[in-house]
């Protein structure tokens, strides 16, 4: 008997049905980090809010997320997976229903609905990585990780054509009517979510070794409230500007200091939160710092181009989504390539590829004006997203086949504790960069009364300035990225666990 065809308890199960139902849902989970994208200036409009304080209901998702991750791992070590993922899947479904019905006089009850979310989420993603490793040999690891691309990468690639989609018109399916709200973003998935709920009963099983292990609530503490201030402090950038102490520049410092309390004491712990010797592991640190820029510099270009596409060049959520539609379906299906490619010649050429690549793409967003084409975005963006495939997985399964088996848990929360506190940093960083810029240089408010096509004119050039910028930060972690790889093994002495 093929022993990745039986549980922990030595029972059989359905190994391709359990990551079919695994991948679909944490598919729709994750739909949910990038589908604010398109979906940003109407709820500026239904919630009566800017850009910087809507774009908070991704950058929170994010922080929520990154830390919740590193709980994963001792939840996936002490709670058996079948159980685990049925509760993932009921927060998950509650924080969909709260942000779906929330009401548009409270921005706060939509935020908090995402954040549920993020934790749900934060369970899933890692979760599926290591059950990938538990059930799959390690010779397969890129082919795998390749296969994982599909969520990890697809998933937020999509989620701003998916939301696009559902906000620009009704849609009918299965005979039943779908308004085209913002709330029926959320709809979709939620049914999903129901599906795999029910399903996981039947098709999910334990696969994932546990035993006791105690959670230490003082390293909980410290990296939310590290993590937390951290953050806050680039979110009200938009607002107070750089130069502002008590609400940006002090929150950041001491974010900064409560983040290497908690990351010494982990060190000195037996059974660490967030288990960071595998960063002592040199390749396991290179890949995973490289994953994080790559996924800066996808984040980052990901949740702006659909607000400068209609706040600029006047799309509709739809049109803005269908522009960025062929780079989504590039990135889904160049990721199973690359993390096939990454068994046969390793994660150094071809992240290297990559970065140059995604840069060339980037390099001409810093250009974009209010008539460039529509067809030059998309293609521009497809080669991008073709950058990022390349690095993505082969990064990814380069980090988790430098660590022994025993240490992967550690590894995939370590590892995604970096891309989701990367991603919400960058999220943060630039929509409070572009929205500061275009306080800086927007107009008087007393022109729009006397010349409103110069006001008119002169709030799209401001918008463009901080578009601009954010796209040139974007590129700069590509450029950075391409340095850091150098330094990574070839994939002849990249170690290989047995």
């Amino acid at each position: 008997m093929n022993e990745q065809t039986l549980d922990i308890h030595g029972k059989k199960y359905n190994r391709t049905l359990m990551i079919v139902v695994i991948l679909v849902a944490t598919f729709a989970g994750m739909l949910m980090q990038t589908s604010l994208g398109t979906m940003l200036p109407t709820l500026m409009k239904d919630f009566n809010v800017n850009m910087a304080t809507a774009q908070t209901a991704t950058t929170w998702f994010l922080l929520a997320n990154g830390i919740m991750i590193p709980v994963s791992a001792y939840l996936a070590t002490k709670i058996p997976t079948k159980r685990l993922y049925l509760i993932a899947y009921l927060l998950l479904f509650a924080g969909m229903f709260l942000t779906y019905s929330a009401p548009t006089s409270n921005y706060s009850i939509f935020i908090a609905g995402r954040m549920l979310q993020a934790v749900a989420v934060g369970i899933t993603m890692p979760l599926m990585q290591v059950v990938m490793v538990n059930v799959f040999p390690p010779h397969k690891m890129g082919a795998v990780m390749g296969l994982s691309g599909l969520v990890v990468g697809l998933a937020p690639a999509i989620g701003p054509t998916f939301a696009g989609w559902v906000i620009d018109k009704d849609h009918v399916i299965l005979g039943l009517t779908l308004s085209h709200s913002w709330r029926t973003v959320f709809l979709l998935p939620m049914v999903i979510l129901g599906i795999a709920f029910v399903l996981g009963f039947f098709v999910i099983k334990d696969v994932v070794p546990n035993k006791e292990v105690k959670l230490d609530f003082i390293s909980l503490f410290e990296s939310i409230l590290g993590f937390g201030l951290f953050l806050w402090g680039f979110t009200n950038v938009a607002s107070d500007g750089w130069g502002n102490v008590p609400n940006v520049i002090l929150p950041i410092g001491l974010g900064m200091v409560v983040i290497g309390i908690f990351a010494r004491r982990q060190f000195t712990m037996k059974t660490p939160f967030l288990n960071l010797r595998v960063f002592k592991n040199k390749q396991f640190t290179l890949t995973t710092a490289s994953l994080a820029l790559v996924t800066m510099a996808m984040m980052g270009v990901e949740m702006m181009l659909p607000m400068y596409l209609q706040s600029v060049r006047g799309l509709s959520a739809l049109d803005a989504g269908l522009v960025l539609l062929p780079g989504a379906l590039m990135m889904g299906i160049v990721s199973p390539i690359a993390g096939r490619a990454y068994d046969r010649v390793g994660a150094k050429r071809l992240v290297g590829l990559g970065m140059v690549i995604l840069g060339l793409g980037t390099l001409p967003f810093m250009f974009f004006g209010v008539e460039t084409p529509e067809h030059f975005v998309t293609l521009l963006y497809g080669m991008r997203m073709f950058g990022v495939a390349l690095g993505m997985m082969p990064l990814t399964a380069s980090a988790m086949r430098s660590l022994p088996k025993e240490e992967i848990a550690h590894g995939t929360a370590a590892n995604s504790t970096a891309r989701q506190i990367s991603s919400s940093v960058v999220v943060a960083l630039l929509s409070s960069v572009t929205q500061n810029i275009i306080n800086n240089h927007q107009p008087m408010e007393s022109l729009k009364t006397l010349n409103p096509l110069q006001y008119a004119d002169k709030m799209i050039t401001a918008s463009l300035d901080g578009f601009h910028v954010s796209f040139a930060i974007g590129m700069s972690f590509a450029v950075v990225g391409f340095i850091v790889i150098q330094f990574l093994q070839g994939h002849k002495t990249t170690k290989e666990v047995k």
